[in-house]
Formats: structure tokens, C-alpha cells, sequence
């Protein structure tokens, strides 16, 4: 069965005007109940996880000044939403999402997070709407309970996976892919395992030749026993932050060929959303739920 991480939560409320999206994770779960993709049974709510999970990712002080609320302002500012006690529990809880997630994906090929992707928090910082990196939580904690020995990292949201890049950078167990807009946040990159940017306006044609170039060969070199997908559907043309060019069936046949190759290799995969930010939320949320219905054809 496809289990699916989902929490009330994940809907923070945010200031009037504020351009993350944050009605998505509300919208999202009930498209996919109401076309009967999914079922309530699909779902599952996380909670708290052990704060030593956390801090095998993330730097000690960092953390506390996260549950403390006492960051400096700048470094505040860079997260771009106000700081609040409730935000930083949605961050913990979207965290366990992912890790519940990845156990279940062991068990039955695959897993979903309706939100994760934080793929901009770095070890002892956020940014860019990330406080804590949920796959990176994921995947340190497979390794250390010794569910897996090698893990593949496939970030195909628009901006580059920098905090994940930074956290994995001599970790030998993760391998990190990002391929992502060149010319886009954030500007100044990390480095990945492999990095391939893209210009902008790359259409479908383009974009899902590079993909399909690297991505099976990537996995024969580094032979991962479990991937981490990270499912951004801000390569859209109408993504106002993207920069490129790809279509709605561009972003589908991106996911059914990730999901696809996964699902051929014997691979588990857990996916996080990432980024969406098209002006019409119905063009987000038809993206993101396009994901769950390849998940369910393809794995179930």
C-alpha cells in the first residue's frame, strides 16, 4: 500500500500576501482523497521524532536557537517566515514524516511526504523556506539504524539542493544529485555529488534527454540500495520563481521515468515535494498530485 505522510500542520499560516503557498498541503491530500487516488488508509500522521535523529543531522545550537525562537534576525530573516513555535514543531513533524516514510518505502517499494523537500537547510543554518533538511534527516537515519549501506539523493526541484550538498559532502554512504536551473537560487552553489544546470527556459525535450542520459547510469555506478527523490514541480514554465520552460506532461514523464527506473532496479524510493510556485494553485497541485497517481500505477 502507498503510505503517505500528512499532517494538519504542514498548513502553517502565514502572513497576508506571502508568496510560499502554503494552502498547497491543505489542497493537495484532499484532490487526491476526492479523484480516489488515495484513501484515508493511504495516510499517516507523524509526530515528534527523537531529537537525537535531528541532531545527527544538525548542529546543537542551531537547533536549540530554532526551539529557543532566539535566532538572530538575519539569520531569521533568511528563512522567510516569522519564527514561531508552531513553525518550528511543522518542520520537526514534516521530519518524521519523511522518516516514517522511508521505513516504508523499504517495505513496500515506495513512500510519499505530501510536504519535505528543505533541501536549502544547511547543517547549523535555514534559508529559502527550509529550517530542517527532511531527507537528509531520512537518509542519516537509515544509515545509522543500518536499514541500508548507500544512498542516492535525486533533487529534481528547480533550485540546487545546497544544504544537502553541504551536510553530505564527506559522507562517502550519500551520493547527491541535483540537477537544477544554473541561473536561479541559490546564486552562489554548493557542491553536489554531481551538479547539472540547466539554462533558462530548458523545454521537456531538453530537460528529460539530460535526465534520462544520467540518471540510469548514475545509479549502475553508485549501486544505491535506496533513493531519495526530491520532486519540486518548479521546473514548470509558469513557475514564478523556476526560470525554465517544461510543461505539465514534461513534469509527469520526469516522474514516471524516475519512479519507473526505481520501481525496474528494485529500488525503494521516498519522495518529498519540494517547490511549486505557479500563480494558479490548480497548476501546482494537478503537478504534485500527478506524482501520487505514477506512484500508484507504477508500484501498486
Amino acid at each position: 500500500m502507498l503510505k503517505i505522510a500528512y499532517h494538519p500542520i504542514y498548513k502553517h499560516p502565514l502572513p497576508e500576501g506571502h508568496r510560499f503557498p502554503m494552502i498547497k498541503y491543505e489542497l493537495l491530500p484532499e484532490q487526491l482523497l476526492y479523484e480516489g487516488t488515495c484513501t484515508d488508509d493511504n495516510f499517516f500522521e507523524p509526530d515528534i521524532p527523537d531529537v537525537d535523529t535531528i541532531l545527527a543531522v544538525h548542529d546543537t545550537v542551531y537547533y536549540n536557537h530554532l526551539k529557543e525562537l532566539s535566532l538572530d534576525k538575519k539569520a531569521a530573516r533568511k528563512i522567510g517566515f516569522p519564527l514561531s513555535k508552531e513553525l518550528v514543531d511543522r518542520e520537526v513533524i514534516i521530519a518524521d514524516g519523511t522518516i516514517k516514510a522511508s521505513e516504508f518505502a523499504l517495505r513496500y517499494g515506495i513512500a510519499m511526504n505530501i510536504a519535505g523537500g528543505t533541501h536549502h537547510a544547511y547543517t547549523n543554518r535555514g534559508e529559502a523556506f527550509c529550517l530542517l533538511n527532511d531527507q537528509a534527516i531520512g537518509a542519516r537515519y537509515l544509515l545509522q539504524h543500518d536499514f541500508v549501506n548507500k544512498i542516492l539523493i535525486v533533487d529534481l526541484d528547480v533550485h540546487q539542493g545546497n544544504g544537502t550538498a553541504e551536510i553530505f559532502e564527506k559522507d562517502d554512504t550519500v551520493f547527491t544529485f541535483s540537477m537544477h536551473g544554473e541561473k536561479n537560487y541559490p546564486f552562489k552553489k554548493e557542491k553536489s555529488d554531481l551538479d547539472i544546470g540547466l539554462p533558462n527556459n530548458t523545454e521537456d525535450k531538453e530537460y528529460l534527454n539530460t535526465l534520462k542520459n544520467t540518471l540510469p547510469d548514475l545509479i549502475k555506478q553508485q549501486e544505491p540500495d535506496f533513493i531519495y527523490y526530491l520532486c519540486g514541480v518548479d521546473i514548470l514554465a509558469s513557475d514564478k520563481l523556476g526560470k525554465l520552460g517544461c510543461t505539465l506532461s514534461g513534469c509527469y514523464e520526469r516522474d514516471r521515468f524516475v519512479l519507473q527506473t526505481c520501481k525496474d532496479l528494485n529500488i525503494p524510493v521516498m519522495c518529498s515535494m519540494g517547490g511549486g510556485y505557479s500563480p494558479d494553485i490548480k497548476i501546482i497541485i494537478e503537478a504534485h498530485a500527478n506524482t501520487f497517481r505514477l506512484a500508484q500505477q507504477i508500484f501498486f
